[in-house]
């Protein structure tokens, strides 16, 4: 079976967890952990990055560190992971689901402003396939309406917007090392991007367990001490050894994965021009990761159908999202503005492919030739 996900491997990571475990110290920010967020912070050019045990706890503590309250609302796609929403739910708030654009499954930017009242504290835009979202004009309606904004880019590490990389543009960003995400700690884990710098120094201590241990280990306080709400929002060291192998690499997988969606695009691309498949969408100024390649068939019953006819080949294809505002806690916790002209309906019909670091070109070409014989 072609699996649909592997863990990416570069090779290195088994001799740095090692020496993280010769170091005595596997508990968080150590070595490795200071290596990976400094080459974070240099690459993407942000004010402090933060491991985290994943990208739900990043987005935890995003939520906390905007005083989200009770009667708070907060905006964003319903076509998302559960984490965006939960994480704002489990402070008070109420969810607003708008609607998505068809063309980058992205939050639908010319539908924000009238889904802002007076209770609206933050935007949370969700770059799906690491493809940005429309943030200039997100930006200038939180700037209108003095809003937030909290970047899920879970998908979107090594992907820019007109230069910048995601999750650098909005107050917070989010990341996820997930083994499904291109670069991975080793199975779980994730950073926050704290990009305005007034909410820096709490963000430590936030993730401190809410003490301020980490200006005691600086020498900055005689001792630490209970300072606020928090939790334990830190990697062990010995995943960010793992991921410390990724990120030295990052470039190389970033270039493989893009080298396997062209290919699949180049391939498919026929069947879009007659109208047998539809392809994702890359707007101009941005340069996305290819963290997955995607197809959209005619509908739900093409769709698994098509799954049927993959799995058969031994080729596992996979939908995703189920839409939140259509589950029962999304009805419980939030609420549809406007039409859901898109969600649903391009959910329904989307489809990823197998796509990951070590994938062969041997075994893509499997994949492409039964997608080839599907339309056939």
């Amino acid at each position: 079976m072609i699996p649909f996900n592997k863990l990416p491997v570069i090779g290195t990571e088994l001799s740095y967890m090692q020496e993280a475990m010769q170091s005595g110290k596997l508990c968080g920010d150590g070595h490795f952990t200071q290596r990976c967020e400094e080459w974070m912070e240099k690459h993407f050019q942000c004010p402090k990055v933060l491991l985290t045990p994943s990208c739900t706890a990043s987005l935890e503590m995003a939520a906390i560190l905007l005083d989200i309250k009770p009667g708070d609302e907060v905006i964003m796609p319903s076509f998302t992971f559960v984490s965006t929403a939960n994480a704002f739910v489990l402070r008070g708030a109420t969810i607003v689901f708008i609607d998505i654009r068809p063309d980058t499954m992205n939050m639908d930017e010319t539908k924000i402003e009238a889904a802002i009242t007076a209770k609206t504290r933050a935007i949370v835009p969700v770059h799906y396939a690491g493809v940005a979202c429309e943030m200039d004009t997100i930006m200038a309606l939180a700037e209108k309406h003095h809003l937030y904004v909290v970047e899920d880019a879970a998908q979107g590490v090594m992907s820019t917007y007109k230069g910048k990389a995601l999750g650098t543009i909005g107050h917070i960003g989010c990341y996820s090392f997930h083994e499904t995400k291109n670069y991975s700690s080793g199975g779980e884990g994730g950073a926050i991007l704290i990009n305005e710098p007034s909410l820096i120094e709490r963000a430590e201590i936030v993730r401190e367990k809410g003490t301020d241990r980490s200006q005691f280990f600086r020498g900055q306080v005689d001792k630490y001490t209970w300072r606020d709400i928090g939790s334990s929002y830190l990697m062990s060291d010995l995943q960010a050894a793992y991921l410390w192998a990724q990120l030295e690499q990052a470039n190389k997988i970033n270039q493989r994965r893009l080298e396997l969606w062209k290919n699949y695009y180049q391939a498919l691309k026929p069947f879009a021009e007659v109208g047998k498949l539809d392809l994702a969408v890359i707007p101009a100024d941005l340069e996305h990761n290819a963290h997955m390649f995607y197809i959209k068939l005619k509908d739900i019953e093409q769709r698994t159908a098509f799954n049927k006819h993959m799995q058969a080949a031994n080729i596992l294809s996979v939908f995703h999202y189920v839409a939140l505002h259509s589950s029962p806690a999304g009805h419980k916790f939030g609420r549809f503005h406007g039409d859901d002209c898109y969600t649903t309906k391009e959910s329904d019909r989307l489809v990823r492919l197998p796509m990951f670091y070590n994938l062969t070109d041997e075994e893509q070409q499997q994949v492409i030739n039964q997608i080839q014989c599907f339309f056939a």
